[in-house]
């Protein structure tokens, strides 16, 4: 095989049900995009123990809608709960088996912490974090950025003549629109699922299984958002923000601020946006008092649509957003709370 691998990351319900997190749907959509620019087959694969329900779950059955070749099952009982070592191991013997020229990964906690082992193990590093792809002279160029997002660095795959291991990469959330795959035009026929047995043993896995990690006990995934307004310091005191969260009430939409609101307590961190926060990708970001320092662009950039509202003609926020207000927010809001609560109420 010479193509695109696409890892999978998923949630399993006690159920059995299974779903596919936004940034999981995203890495697909790199993998398909990657390629269809070099004429490759994408395939994908989920690992873990006891997957028929979970792959009959519509999460997955949906994915025969994407393109894709095969589905990889890699199944193992030391594989039910996840650890690095086996998940290394598990991906390592299926890689071996594919030869896939490209393997793509969302940039999750869990990725960081065994992917490395994996690209180490074909004497490849792993490119992570990519917020884009594209081809020049037919090779693929990734980017990703350094300094908090103030420089893009472009990577391209060295070919060692002692190896032929794949590119490893990991796409950053917000990247990639997970949406591009409703989009897909169906495939002349579903995607297959194979299932793969790896060789584990289990003097193999060193490590003791526990929870998944989890980035706050009671964290806001403002990644699966929609719709979010974010306040920045121009609301100018804590006292300001009902405001702001009446108009997110209006629009049904998620909460989330700049950096300095929640350095200053006046939101829990688990709602900030940008390079230290999450990075979002709704299909509607409302920026209220928000500048646009770079660390904030970092995390929306991916936003379907920016509407900003701030009274500085000149703040960096207005070079990306589609609609811009320049006005007192004081007045803005307010008024656009209201126009929308009668337009609901008629």
């Amino acid at each position: 095989m010479s193509g695109v691998l696409v890892v999978l990351e998923h949630r399993a319900s006690a159920e059995g049900t299974a779903t596919l997190p936004r940034i999981t749907l995203e890495a697909l959509a790199a993998g398909l995009h990657l390629a269809k620019e070099l004429s490759l087959t994408c395939s994908a694969a989920l690992i873990g123990n006891g997957l028929k329900d979970a792959l009959a779950s519509p999460a997955f059955v949906s994915l025969g809608t994407a393109q894709l070749a095969q589905i990889y099952a890699v199944e193992h009982e030391l594989l039910a709960q996840y650890t690095a070592d086996g998940y290394a191991l598990a991906l390592q013997h299926l890689i071996k088996k594919l030869a896939p020229s490209f393997v793509v990964f969302p940039h999750t906690y869990q990725v960081r912490d065994y992917a490395p082992a994996v690209a180490a193990r074909f004497q490849q590093s792993l490119i992570s974090d990519t917020i884009a792809i594209r081809i020049e002279d037919g090779a693929p160029i990734f980017v990703r950025q350094l300094f908090q997002g103030r420089l893009n660095a472009d990577y391209r795959a060295t070919v060692h003549t002692q190896t032929s291991g794949p590119t490893f990469v990991s796409i950053q959330a917000g990247a990639f629109r997970a949406d591009s795959l409703d989009a897909a035009s169906a495939p002349t026929q579903p995607a297959q699922i194979e299932s793969f047995t790896p060789e584990l043993v289990p003097a193999q896995i060193r490590t003791i299984p526990d929870l998944p990690f989890r980035e706050a006990s009671r964290c806001v995934d403002l990644t699966a958002a929609p719709v979010i307004v974010a306040a920045g310091r121009g609301i100018g005191e804590q006292s300001n923000l009902p405001l702001i969260q009446s108009l997110a009430d209006a629009l049904g939409a998620e909460l989330a601020a700049s950096r300095p609101i929640c350095d200053a307590g006046w939101l829990p961190m688990e709602r900030q946006v940008g390079s230290s926060g999450q990075t979002v990708a709704p299909k509607l970001y409302l920026a209220v008092g928000i500048s646009g320092a770079i660390q904030h662009l970092v995390g929306m950039k991916g936003s379907k649509t920016v509407i900003a509202i701030n009274r500085d003609p000149s703040a960096p926020i207005f070079e990306v957003a589609d609609y811009g207000v320049t006005a007192d927010l004081f007045e803005i809001v307010p008024a656009l709370t209201e126009a929308i609560l009668t337009t609901k109420a008629q």
